[in-house]
């Protein structure tokens, strides 16, 4: 009797959960077009709150410490929008009038090339070459022009612009300044029966978006000042644009350096080339970020690990970009984190249950014994 009670609060409880999720998702779908302004002002306020709580143990109150913050914030926001914009918007526009001839420059520096530096066999794929990189670059600018039409071509274009501006304070003002008194509510309403466990996943949870967002946000930025610095200050033709690419899809691992460094470095061919040692420094400035990150930023900023395998992480922000659009990409890494956690909760649940282990080996000294082999 006990058992069947056991098995029915178990569905009643999957039952909710699902349905918690279908009306999650539905959510989403309906309200998508303006839910921008919302969550990222509810991602900078989980970024910032740790600031805020140490203002708070200097002696701010929670108002004047979310008060100080935010204007900090906003201000170094608006003067990165007012300076870094339009120099990068006019980089990337000089980057794409200059594709095809860079594309035409580096198929003759490989046809002229002697054996001895490059093989006759890369030589010899040239024409092959021209054509890969040539349907690479359309098929970038097809994604990037999908991309801006979708944000640009609809009539609430101006619309998300002026909410991001206006709204988003906002929302991460209140926020911000509720944050505690927000997770004390919710976890008031926590079932008593699973409070220790709900708070544990949570717990986990946070560690790993934490690790994530805050960590490896923080590594990107600098590795993305890093390398546009450095790059423009060997003089490479839109140093700033590729340092700043490069840095900012470096939370995934090994993708933002090698793309960069393959952007760059063949840039730098076609611009020095025979001048080997402005192409050495080019490659110095990666190899130099990639020891910083590895060595000093990686466990400083991040730690050892935040539970997202690169696999799961491109497959979440692919798929949730394709349900979601924009939104999507925003959500995509708490979204994969908590899945991840709760996966690996359900896991250790399953190998703990009598499902795993058959309705033979029902108790705890069956189920130890069980796992002890026979001597």
């Amino acid at each position: 009797m006990e058992q069947k009670l056991s098995n029915a609060g178990l569905r009643q409880q999957v039952i909710f959960w699902l349905v918690v999720l279908v009306l999650v998702i539905g959510f989403l779908f309906l309200f998508s077009s303006i839910l921008l302004p919302f969550i990222a002002g509810m991602a900078i306020a989980y970024f910032l709150d740790p600031v805020a709580d140490r203002l708070e143990m200097l002696g701010l109150s929670r108002m004047m410490a979310t008060l100080v913050i935010l204007i900090v914030f906003v201000l170094v926001f608006a003067l990165a929008l007012t300076l870094l914009i339009p120099v990068i918007i006019s980089q990337f526009n000089d980057f794409m009038l200059h594709i095809p001839g860079y594309v035409q420059q580096f198929q003759q520096f490989v046809e002229n090339t002697q054996n001895t530096i490059v093989p006759e066999w890369i030589r010899s794929q040239a024409g092959a070459l021209k054509n890969n990189l040539s349907s690479i670059m359309s098929d970038g600018l097809g994604f990037v022009a999908g991309l801006f039409g979708q944000l640009w071509s609809s009539g609430k274009a101006l619309v998300n612009i002026i909410s991001l501006m206006v709204i988003t304070p906002v929302v991460a003002f209140y926020i911000l300044l509720d944050w505690d008194r927000m997770i004390a509510k919710v976890d008031a309403w926590i079932p008593r029966d699973h409070v220790a466990t709900v708070r544990q996943i949570a717990h986990e949870i946070d560690q790993a978006i934490a690790g994530f967002i805050r960590g490896q946000g923080s590594l990107c930025i600098i590795l993305g000042i890093y390398y546009g610095v450095g790059l423009s200050l060997v003089g490479l033709n839109f140093g700033l644009l590729i340092g700043l690419f490069a840095g900012m899809i470096s939370f995934i691992p090994y993708v933002g350096s090698l793309v960069g460094l393959f952007l760059a470095v063949s840039i730098a061919i076609v611009q020095f080339w025979p001048d080997y040692l402005w192409v050495g420094l080019v490659l110095a400035v990666f190899f130099t970020g990639q020891f910083l990150e590895g060595n000093i930023l990686q466990p400083k900023l991040v730690g050892s690990s935040v539970g997202l395998h690169p696999v799961w992480l491109m497959f979440a922000l692919f798929a949730f970009g394709a349900l979601f659009g924009f939104v999507g990409l925003l959500i995509a890494v708490p979204a994969a984190a908590a899945c991840g956690v709760l996966v690996r909760f359900a896991l250790s649940r399953y190998l703990q249950s009598d499902l795993y282990y058959g309705r033979s080996a029902t108790g705890p000294a069956s189920r130890t014994k069980a796992r002890t082999p026979e001597k």
